[in-house]
């Protein structure tokens, strides 16, 4: 028979909310096999007949002789016939391994990982991307998108492509979406772009894992903005690079001190159009000795366009990508702004030597992006949907862009002091009082807000303390109750 202890395990394993979906003969079993595993039930012990243990437990005898005879199927007993059921002989190396767990102090031990696997791991972090609290930065608003047409669309592809549609993709990306990306890189920004040398992917983060792997060997250089996005350090840092800072100023990278430094690199990762998270843009004199000392050295460009639909002061400057009739400039895009996060659609506007590797490399990753969304977002592009949603979008965000310039003058004036932005979807607020920036969005975050730091951006993490406040995706009426809200947490502070 069962010790009472015994019993009582097995009993809270009935009772325990987290098995609820399970069936009762299947907690019955899960029960006992885990005394099994952890030696407290030994080699050879019987367990009770099936119409004691129904008793003790309130159940049915079928319920019981139901589990007994999954855990012989499994082999964790035997079963004697005028004898009972006994924990099997096989079980004898997991009782050895639960007694000597017994025998110490539970703990939960830390995971050996290797050394990438360990830059993985410290340079990267899990964030609640379901439902995004104000202020938080680079999210788009999805409440306008026009889901009617976006479903007709892929009910056309289903009829069209059938179970075709259902199958692998080409690694590269389905041929449609291919040529309606290059066609509008072209058209709205400057680029030389094929079908042939665009790679679909599922995210600019992973366009820059892919460069730091594909271009670069870990422990070489990489030239970056100062301060730069923090998405790119990282997957740079992670792969093992040296990240060399170059400064930024009000006309973008200062490429005469990229040009001048004592340490060579292989690459340079710049957001030209609207630098993360001055804003600046890349004055056409630096973009042109920029391409040059990249064809001088034999470097690579990594030009990130993250959101360069979302420019509100006339039409924003042309690619860099475009100016490089060397192609030496890998040029980078995603939907994930434009459109929605969710679509996990991205790409990279290849030099045309490095077409096959990036597609092979991308392929070792993680295979290839879902053909329905791309022969969606394909024909969404064609019909002229894209362009018009983008521009929709363009003036929504404009005027949220100068509500909220308004509401941090009303009503945290005292505290911050923003920087209206040319373009982009998150204001920079520049820490003017005494409070400590992590203070500030520790404050918030209590408070149901989302920040993000700017000092966190610099090479150094000593940069002008402030913080981001993101606009696109919220109204008038939520940014003004989350303005307030985010006064009161700061005033707490003082």
């Amino acid at each position: 028979m069962f010790k009472h202890s015994q019993l009582e395990s097995v009993k809270a394993w009935l009772a325990d909310p987290a098995h609820a979906g399970l069936p009762l003969h299947a907690r019955i079993q899960r029960a006992i096999r885990q005394l099994i595993l952890d030696g407290a039930l030994g080699v050879g012990r019987p367990l009770p007949a099936s119409r004691a243990l129904a008793q003790s437990l309130g159940v049915s005898r079928d319920t019981v002789e139901t589990a007994y005879g999954q855990l012989h199927a499994e082999g964790f007993i035997e079963r004697r016939i005028g004898s009972g059921s006994f924990v099997s002989q096989r079980t004898q190396p997991m009782a050895s391994r639960g007694k000597a767990r017994r025998g110490k102090a539970h703990s939960v031990s830390q995971a050996v990982l290797g050394q990438r696997g360990t830059a993985l791991f410290q340079q990267g972090g899990v964030r609640d991307f379901l439902a995004p609290r104000p202020f938080a930065p680079g999210v788009p608003d999805t409440r306008g998108f026009p889901l009617a047409t976006w479903e007709r669309l892929q009910r056309q592809v289903l009829k069209a492509h059938g179970s075709e549609a259902l199958l692998h993709s080409h690694p590269q990306g389905m041929s449609q979406l291919r040529q309606a990306i290059a066609d509008y890189v072209n058209l709205e920004r400057g680029a030389h772009a094929t079908p042939a040398r665009v790679l679909v992917l599922t995210s600019s983060q992973q366009a820059m894992t892919l460069c730091a792997h594909v271009l670069l060997d870990a422990g070489e250089r990489i030239f970056i903005e100062d301060p730069v996005y923090h998405g790119a350090r990282r997957a740079f840092e992670a792969a093992g690079l040296e990240c060399v800072p170059v400064p930024v100023d009000d006309q973008g990278l200062r490429v005469d001190l990229l040009q001048a430094s004592p340490q060579p690199a292989r690459a340079v990762f710049l957001t030209p159009s609207h630098q993360y998270p001055t804003g600046a843009t890349l004055s056409l004199e630096r973009r042109l000795a920029l391409v040059e000392w990249a064809n001088r050295e034999q470097a690579w460009i990594i030009e990130d366009d993250y959101d360069s639909e979302f420019h509100y002061a006339g039409r924003p400057t042309a690619c860099v990508q475009g100016l490089d009739a060397h192609e030496r400039t890998l040029y980078v895009g995603t939907f994930s702004k434009s459109l929605f996060p969710g679509l996990r659609l991205g790409y990279m506007v290849l030099p045309p030597q490095l077409v096959a590797p990036m597609t092979v490399a991308r392929t070792l990753l993680d295979g290839h992006s879902a053909p329905i969304p791309q022969l969606t977002l394909a024909r969404f592009m064609e019909g002229g949907h894209f362009g018009a949603h983008v521009r929709a979008m363009r003036a929504v965000y404009a005027e949220r862009r100068d509500t909220l310039a308004r509401l941090v003058r009303r009503h945290l004036g005292d505290f911050v002091e923003a920087k209206v932005p040319a373009g982009g979807m998150q204001m920079p607020c520049r820490l003017i009082c005494d409070i400590a920036e992590q203070d500030a969005i520790a404050a918030a975050r209590r408070a149901g807000i989302d920040l993000q730091g700017l000092s966190e951006m610099h090479a150094d993490g000593q940069g002008q303390a402030g913080f981001f406040m993101g606009f696109a995706a919220y109204t008038a009426e939520e940014m003004e109750q989350a303005t307030r809200t985010l006064e009161q947490a700061l005033r707490r502070l003082r």
